[in-house]
């Protein structure tokens, strides 16, 4: 069903074009009859070839125009990670328009307030219920022409609603003539705005970075260079395309290598989809590769003693020949051995649980503990970590394969510059460092200073050209001793000791000691509680679809269920000991003396999280402030590691 190519360099063509358009329009003529996508139609995959992709978004293009839209108008995107994101987007490239996206599960005052600001003439709508709240938040707003619902049946049955309600059967019937596109693209400046990426919103609005051509262009041209695909590879992807790096990279990286990629039915089904498809190359946050670790050593905890000795034995192995591997160091025969009797007896069936041939896992937006990483690279999954955000086009710096140093994000990549200013802040400048915020000035004037883009991140970079992140400078915890501290480094070093902990959230800003506040884990929870009859089968498969179809997500019902276990003292217990084991891990002024165990994770409907799964730390900061007072006012409330 998924057609690979041979084992040998795909032929990257961003170098050769000005704009994106003209990418797709390029790849499309290169590999007309070749897989573009995958996805499943009522149980069974579906393949769009190049072509098709390519005669989808003229239609869309077409359709665009025809409503009267015009090169720079604004063009968004509402809903899943699906074709019909990619078509959406790609069609109003190939009609010369800013195309934008926005997170599924926004409040009615978020999308409103991103629809206004970008000035949106048309949007794209997946679902019922995505549709019900773009419809509240355009009540009043003149700007937007067209509410297109992604199904002729969804706008059937609403299209009473509004009048600017219409039929995607407009996108989907005359294509827009290759002379016309040609017009279109040959008028664009490179440096015009190709897409806004509006930023997570962790301290405040969303701010819209203005992303060019020549920037994404110039970006995917410089990491083929460094991190090649091959025509063998295929991916797999559900993260959302609201996000820079699945839309940058994942996206607009498959058009310029010619890789297919296929897309998971659901975030619930991306453990089945993974054993149909079977990538070589899968992207993602470091949370999946948390959970991923957490469940197999939650599963592993259930096995006899012996099983466990066996998979500590081929852990030791592998860690041991990664290690050299990393190093380019040849491998000892009695290790290549041992190696090969690990593999058999734990490492496949570890792999297989990701398809059985992934050559290459990449994450970023946050840091993935060292734990975790040295797990999957002795398991034959290398990780490589990488580093950017969304004011730089989404990455530059990057480990990749031959040039690896575990705990850091990876050397730079040409030609962009880095460079650690006096007080420790992170510095890039380079061709894709983006041209500053959607009608925000002075945001920009503070984030690009004489062409450097002053990253909020904290770090250092070593003898050989890798770059560690500390933590982001705005996080900093000044005690009232005045020793600077970083939270994450705190909370990473909690969060690896347990899986039944999901965040930590460090605190003591001008403090005269470091407190925590510890949420936890709903999956890993819910099982802890059913094998003390605290919970049932049923409710743990119940709150599992719910946290698959919405992993920021945290109902009341989930909630009620997690609080009865987190009461139980013995979970107390283990949260305990998970701290002061993270304690020993840090040095004295960084421990945590006491901390608060919240009997529910943090959640986007509380405004904690990010669609990213970000904390937002401010906002707990300021809804938790009380209980974080009386952490120091009171002696015998919050607990001791």
């Amino acid at each position: 069903m998924f057609e690979l190519g041979p084992h040998i360099p795909t032929q990257p063509v961003a170098g050769r074009v000005r704009t994106v358009g003209e990418m797709l329009w390029l790849r499309a003529a290169r590999s007309s009859t070749r897989p573009a996508l995958y996805h499943k139609e009522h149980g069974q995959w579906v393949t769009t070839s190049w072509a098709d992709l390519y005669a989808a978004a003229t239609r869309v293009a077409k359709g665009l125009r025809d409503l009267g839209l015009a090169s720079g108008d604004r063009v968004g995107v509402l809903g899943p990670t699906q074709p019909a994101w990619a078509i959406y987007d790609l069609g109003a490239h190939v009609g010369g328009m800013v195309s934008f996206g926005i997170y599924p599960k926004q409040s009615v005052a978020q999308v409103r307030y991103l629809l206004e600001h970008s000035e949106a003439k048309v949007l794209f709508v997946a679902d019922p219920e995505e549709l019900d709240t773009v419809l509240e938040a355009i009540d009043g707003l003149e700007g937007p022409v067209a509410i297109v619902p992604w199904t002729t049946e969804l706008y059937e049955k609403t299209k009473d609603r509004d009048p600017r309600l219409t039929s995607p059967t407009r996108f989907a019937d005359e294509r827009l003539d290759e002379e016309g596109v040609k017009a279109i693209q040959d008028a664009i400046d490179p440096d015009e705005t190709a897409i806004f990426i509006y930023t997570s919103g962790t301290t405040g609005p969303p701010k819209g970075a203005m992303i060019s051509h020549r920037n994404i262009l110039s970006l995917l041209d410089a990491s083929a260079e460094v991190s090649p695909w091959f025509q063998s590879d295929i991916s797999l992807h559900f993260l959302p395309m609201a996000h820079a790096a699945e839309r940058v990279l994942g996206f607009y990286g498959r058009v310029n290598n010619g890789i297919p990629g296929a897309y998971a039915t659901s975030t619930a089904t991306v453990l089945d989809d993974l054993q149909d498809v079977r990538p070589t190359v899968f992207g993602s946050v470091p949370r999946i590769f948390e959970k991923a670790f957490a469940k197999i050593h939650s599963e592993l905890e259930k096995k006899p003693p012996a099983v466990r000795r066996i998979f500590a034995w081929a852990d030791e192995v592998g860690r041991a020949r990664s290690e050299l591997v990393i190093r380019g160091r040849p491998i000892p025969p009695l290790l290549a051995l041992q190696h090969r009797l690990a593999e058999r007896i734990v490492f496949d069936k570890i792999r297989a649980a990701f398809g059985g041939r992934v050559r290459a896992m990449i994450t970023g937006a946050a840091p993935t503990a060292p734990e975790i990483l040295k797990f999957f690279w002795g398991a034959g999954l290398p990780i490589y970590e990488a580093y950017g955000m969304t004011e730089s086009t989404v990455i530059t710096h990057i480990n990749r394969e031959g040039a690896v140093k575990l705990g850091t994000v990876g050397r730079v990549i040409p030609p962009t510059q880095h460079r650690i200013a006096e007080d420790g802040e992170i510095l890039v400048k380079g061709p894709w460092v983006f041209h500053g915020y959607y009608k925000n000035e002075a945001a920009t004037a503070e984030t690009v200073v004489d062409g450097w883009l002053h990253t909020g991140d904290i770090g250092e970079i070593d003898a050989d050209g890798y770059l560690r992140i500390t933590d982001r400078k705005k996080h900093l915890i000044i005690t009232a001793g005045g020793k600077n501290l970083a939270p994450a480094n705190i909370e990473r070093a909690l969060k690896g000791e347990d899986p039944l902990i999901s965040q930590v959230h460090a605190h003591g800003d001008r403090r005269k000691f470091v407190s925590a506040i510890v949420t936890p884990a709903p999956l890993e929870t819910l099982e802890w509680g059913k094998e003390r009859g605290l919970v049932t089968g049923d409710e743990i498969a119940e709150h599992t679809r719910e946290l698959m179809e919405n992993p920021a997500g945290r109902s009341e019902k989930l909630n009620l269920a997690m609080a009865k276990i987190v009461v139980h003292p013995d979970y107390a217990a283990r949260i305990r000991a998970a701290v002061k084991r993270g304690n020993a891990n840090l040095a004295q002024v960084e421990q945590v003396r006491k901390f608060i165990l919240l009997d529910r994770d943090f959640s986007q409907e509380e405004g904690e999280l990010t669609p990213t799964l970000k904390l937002k730390r401010k906002a707990i900061e300021t809804k938790m402030a009380p209980m974080l007072d009386r952490l120091y006012d009171e002696r015998d409330f919050g607990l001791e590691p």
